[in-house]
């Protein structure tokens, strides 16, 4: 089986960050409480150079977040539309972009669940168990409006999912208890600093490994981080 499938589809050898991420610049990342992130987002209606920059952007923003996905509402852009550079539990990764995504629901005679650690770029620093399908088929559109299907299992299975959560208006505390809520956002609160501190390092080496790149035309811009 190939290693990587990039839009789903096997490639033979891809780069350690997705080419996106070279054109892209750094957003802020919206955390839970933020009102774009608890309201179904809109459908892209519009194909072309704007969208392609804020997938550019967003591919950025999870590599410096060293996320394994982003929604555009966690950026501030109620669209949707998310990114992802994910591995299943096989070890493939799954890189790619997907445009009004809906998820196909599943026979639940065949579902199976798994309750895993799960975090999430808006509630920086907490971990939580959160039960989710073994398998996830998600629809949609690329970045010219081609169609799109996106299959996953296992732990990319969960990345789908939870993505497709964000433009619909959740985010991944709602399908906790109330005792593990106030145990995730205690667990943020602790950590959000430590969290905020490491992106704002990765941002900070990224731009002088770009101005290296300017001054010798040699260092790779993307080389210092991983996802």
């Amino acid at each position: 089986m190939p290693s990587v499938f990039v839009q789903g589809r096997p490639t033979d050898s891809y780069p350690r960050l997705a080419p996106e991420a070279r054109r892209g610049r750094v957003r802020r990342i919206t955390e839970v409480g933020e009102e774009v992130l608890h309201r179904p987002c809109r459908d892209v209606t519009e194909f072309g150079p704007d969208l392609a920059a804020l997938i550019d952007d967003m591919f950025l923003t999870m590599y410096i977040a060293e996320g394994a996905g982003l929604a555009a509402n966690q950026v501030g852009v109620d669209l949707r539309l998310f990114v992802y550079d994910c591995p299943d539990d096989d070890g493939v990764r799954h890189v790619g972009h997907i445009v009004n995504p809906v998820l196909d629901p599943l026979d639940t005679a065949g579902r199976r669940l798994l309750d895993d650690s799960e975090g999430c770029l808006s509630v920086p620093g907490a971990v939580m168990d959160v039960p989710r399908p073994d398998r996830a088929v998600v629809r949609g559109f690329d970045r010219d409006g081609e169609p799109l299907v996106i299959e996953g299992t296992g732990y990319f299975a969960r990345c789908l999912a939870h993505e497709t959560d964000h433009v619909n208006g959740h985010v991944y505390l709602d399908r906790l208890s109330g005792r593990d809520r106030k145990e995730a956002l205690r667990q943020a609160a602790d950590r959000r600093e430590e969290v905020l501190a490491r992106r704002a390092a990765n941002a900070e080496a990224l731009n002088g490994a770009r101005d290296t790149q300017g001054a010798q035309g040699t260092q790779d811009a993307r080389g210092t981080f991983s996802a």
